[in-house]
Formats: C-alpha cells, sequence, structure tokens
C-alpha cells in the first residue's frame, strides 16, 4: 500500500510479507504460515484502527489516495452531467457539480475537488475555491429547488481560498450568501464529509437538512495547525490541537453537530472505495427516505432549528453574594 502513514508501518510490514509468500514458488508449502499472518493482520487492523488518535484520522482524511468527490459520483451515480461556471466571472474547478441520478432518482450533486498529484492539485487549488466557485454551488442550487430535485453535496476542502483575487471578488460575500440561501432551499439537502471539511469553506455547502461525515472525516472551524499556530505560536502542536478541538465524527455526533457517521472499510476508504461509496449510498438513501416527501416549509423549518441548535448553551443565575 503505497503513501501508508507512520501508524500504519507494522501493517504495512505484514501486508508486505503476506504478498512475498504468496509469489513464493511454492505457496501452498507457505499455506499455514499465511494464514497465521492473515489472521494476525486482521486483529491488528481491528486493534489499529479502534484506536486512531484525532490527529491519525487528520492524517487519513488528507490522504491522497482517499476517493474525492468525482469519484463518489462516478461510483454513485448514473448518467451524471457535469455544469459549469458561475455566469459572473468563470468556472471554479475545486467545486464540481451537475446532475446525475442516484439510484433512478434524479438528483443534484455538488462538492469539493481535490487533486492527486501537484498537477492536477494546482488546478484543483487543492480543494479551496474561490467566490466564483460558490456562486456555482448556489447556482446548481437554485436550479435544484427550481425542478424540484433533492440536493447531495460532498465536503471535502481545507477552507475556501484566502487570497487577494478570492478576497477581491467578494468570498465572505459569496459564503454568507450560500449560507443564506441554503437555509431557505425548499427542497431535501443531504451533506457528506468525506474527507477534511474546514470552516466556512466547507459550511457554505453544508447546510443540510441531514450532515452525514465518513467514519474517519474530520470537520473543524480551523486546521489543527491553524490552531495550534494561534494557541501557541508552533504549527508542530497540531496534534495536541487536534485532540482539544473535537473535530472527529464521534465526537461531533455526540455534539449535535451531524446527524449520524458512515463507517469506512476497515483501514480507511482510501483502502476500498468500492466499499466506501456503497457505505456512502446507504447512508445518503437512508436519510433522504426521511425527509423526501417533507413539503418545501417543513424542510425549511426543520434546516433553521437544527442549525439554532448547534453550541446552544444555557444561563444560570449566581447567587447574590457571588455576582
Amino acid at each position: 500500500m503505497p503513501d501508508g502513514l507512520d501508524f500504519e508501518r507494522p501493517l504495512l510490514d505484514l501486508e508486505n510479507r503476506i504478498a512475498e509468500l504468496r509469489a513464493d514458488a511454492d505457496p501452498l508449502g507457505r499455506s499455514d504460515e499465511i494464514a497465521k499472518l492473515e489472521d494476525r493482520l486482521a486483529r491488528l487492523r481491528q486493534r489499529t484502527y479502534s484506536t486512531l488518535t484525532a490527529w491519525q484520522r487528520t492524517q487519513l482524511a488528507r490522504h491522497p489516495r482517499r476517493p474525492r468527490t468525482l469519484d463518489y459520483i462516478r461510483l454513485l451515480t448514473e448518467d451524471f452531467v457535469e455544469l459549469h461556471g458561475d455566469r459572473v466571472f468563470g468556472d471554479d474547478k475545486a467545486i464540481v457539480g451537475g446532475l446525475g441520478r442516484l439510484d433512478g432518482e434524479s438528483v443534484v450533486v455538488i462538492g469539493h475537488q481535490k487533486g492527486r498529484d501537484t498537477r492536477e492539485n494546482l488546478a484543483r487549488n487543492f480543494g479551496m475555491p474561490h467566490p466564483e466557485g460558490y456562486r456555482k454551488a448556489l447556482r446548481l442550487m437554485e436550479l435544484a429547488e427550481r425542478f424540484g430535485k433533492p440536493i447531495l453535496t460532498f465536503i471535502d476542502t481545507p477552507g475556501a481560498y484566502p487570497g487577494v483575487g478570492a478576497e477581491e471578488r467578494g468570498q465572505a460575500g459569496a459564503i454568507a450568501r450560500n449560507l443564506r440561501e441554503m437555509a431557505g432551499l425548499r427542497t431535501p439537502i443531504i451533506a457528506v464529509v468525506i474527507g477534511e471539511g474546514g470552516s466556512g469553506g466547507a459550511l457554505a455547502i453544508g447546510v443540510g437538512n441531514r450532515v452525514l461525515m465518513l467514519e474517519y472525516a474530520i470537520y473543524s472551524v480551523i486546521s489543527p495547525e491553524g490552531c495550534a499556530a494561534i494557541l501557541w505560536g508552533d504549527r508542530a502542536k497540531a496534534p495536541e490541537a487536534s485532540e482539544l478541538m473535537r473535530i472527529t465524527a464521534p465526537d461531533l455526533l455526540r455534539l449535535g453537530v451531524i446527524d449520524a457517521i458512515i463507517p469506512e472499510p476497515v483501514g480507511g476508504a482510501h483502502r476500498d472505495w468500492e466499499g466506501a461509496a456503497a457505505n456512502v449510498r446507504a447512508g445518503v438513501r437512508d436519510h433522504l427516505w426521511q425527509i423526501r416527501s417533507k413539503s418545501g416549509d417543513e424542510l425549511v423549518r426543520e434546516r433553521y432549528e437544527k442549525f439554532r441548535k448547534i453550541g446552544a448553551w444555557e444561563e444560570e443565575s449566581l447567587p447574590a453574594g457571588q455576582r
């Protein structure tokens, strides 16, 4: 397995050893040894991935071989037609979207798109959208509402692009408009965090009736490195920051930020794209079925109430002597 992470090294050593034995001139004579190593590998995998730290989950969420939005579109939808441009400035390749059919039902799919290598990452701006990307996304969402089609979004970005050009073209305003307009769309919206969900760049396509999250994805207001730089002036403290930020799927489910966790194949989605896509399909289908028949008014009201509850707190009055 190329691009192995540090904590995966013991697993990779076992996998390589098993591969060597299977390539032996007489693999049948090594069958007992292979079986023992496979059993050991299965137990080590289970132990490793059931005790991951927040930083290790962050590394998995950013894995270069993790499936991207276009990969899920290919595996989940039929007859997909990508649509381009914001009708104002241009086409932002950091966000992709279009029309397709999911299990026979027409849907509008939108998501962040990272690259696989340096050349593609430069073309996709490392998955960090410009304002025109968010305007393109909103244009497609309004199209979905006009024709009564559900919206499916895939979130996978370190954040909106903070460059001078993006700010000159109204980055903050584009994100704010998406938040406002998504809150009022009268069609079902399912958002899925498939990798790295960073700040307003993620939330700009994440205001859904249901927010789902893959098991090893992360979702936060800032990256662990950025948080560490602000709090301690040292980006090297990112592992410590990631533990404090509560950015993992179990933490966010407990806090009510997301609605459900989509399990990943053992070892992460990057090891089994088809298995990960099958789990995403099941999760999206179940939650879409729950809200598909609701009226536009119900969808808007439930979406509003859902996000109003996030971060809710209660004020307690102190005794007179402690005021």
